[in-house]
């Protein structure tokens, strides 16, 4: 492999990670619930079929952020479904309605997440539909974090660490899609962009009005944290203080597929460009933002 390509490696068929030959800009930018691959015990014990399934993927949105390796930023996106197990939770935020059998004490089975049957093993796709035809048991909960969440998050928590040793600090940009009758009223269609920064806690105001400038000059409409805030990622690794700021972009997916049948729509390519341009645009902000040192070459 040339000093000029990337590193694209696949991890046991969990994580797709994209490693720039030098790390340019001090980003991360992760993909969490863009995952195509279905296992074998979802689809066997779902009372869904494998279309309805998709409902609460992120899709493409890899694709549209594929970018950020060449312009010098790692990219990490998980190849499991949202539907499987969401990596945008607290490793155990349970139903306990869901399970045949009794769950630990140190699951959080309160959070308004488990009520709304989207906890870290989600009851319900995004439309609402019941996924399950039976009940799971605990152990199952058990391997679906161990092999799964607790990987992608080593993953991610290493490429932070070395994006802040690199620059002295980093901004994480946490990719999704949403619905394009999320944030909708009445008549009035829903935003294309929301930036979630957990209410101001995660990231620094700068880089959030940085980002709402970039793209309202690009003609999108963006709203700040609605209906959409942000999730455990942003809350979790975003600590403005130490200089460690973490956003949440949630792009309508009317702007880029149709929703029914999971394609590509036409505004695909100029809503790549754009991110990539954000991408950039971000990076050079942050590197002026952040006490920094020197950017080193990928071994």
């Amino acid at each position: 492999m040339s000093d000029a390509a990337e590193r694209h490696t696949e991890e046991d068929g969990i994580l797709d990670l994209r490693l720039p030959p030098t790390r340019i800009l001090p980003l991360v930018v992760a993909s969490p619930h863009s995952g195509t691959n279905y296992p074998a015990d979802l689809i066997n014990a779902s009372r869904l079929d494998p279309l309805t399934l998709r409902r609460s993927e992120d899709s493409f949105v890899d694709e549209l952020c594929a970018a950020a390796p060449e312009l010098g930023a790692p990219l990490l996106a998980a190849l499991f479904p949202r539907a499987y197990l969401d990596v945008n939770r607290e490793p155990w935020e349970l139903d306990p309605a869901m399970f045949a059998d009794n769950l630990p004490g140190f699951v959080n089975v309160r959070s308004p997440r488990v009520r709304m049957g989207l906890g870290t093993i989600a009851r319900v796709v995004a439309s609402g539909e019941e996924i399950y035809a039976r009940k799971l048991r605990f152990a199952e909960a058990r391997q679906r974090v161990e092999t799964l969440y607790n990987p992608y998050h080593e993953k991610l928590r290493l490429l932070l660490a070395e994006t802040e040793a690199m620059f002295g600090g980093y901004l994480l940009l946490d990719c999704h899609s949403m619905p394009s009758a999320a944030g909708a009223i009445g008549s009035r269609e829903g935003p294309d962009i929301v930036l979630g920064d957990c209410h101001g806690s995660a990231c620094a105001a700068f880089l959030v009005e940085t980002s709402r400038a970039f793209l309202t000059a690009r003609n999108y409409s963006v709203v700040l944290n609605a209906p959409y805030a942000g999730g455990f990622t942003t809350g979790h690794y975003g600590n403005p203080r130490l200089c460690r700021h973490a956003l949440q972009i949630e792009i309508n997916r009317a702007l880029y597929m149709d929703e029914r049948r999971y394609r590509r729509r036409p505004g695909f390519e100029r809503l790549r460009r754009d991110v990539a341009a954000l991408i950039t645009h971000l990076g050079d902000a942050v590197r002026e933002f952040l006490p920094g040192t020197r950017p080193l070459a990928a071994e």
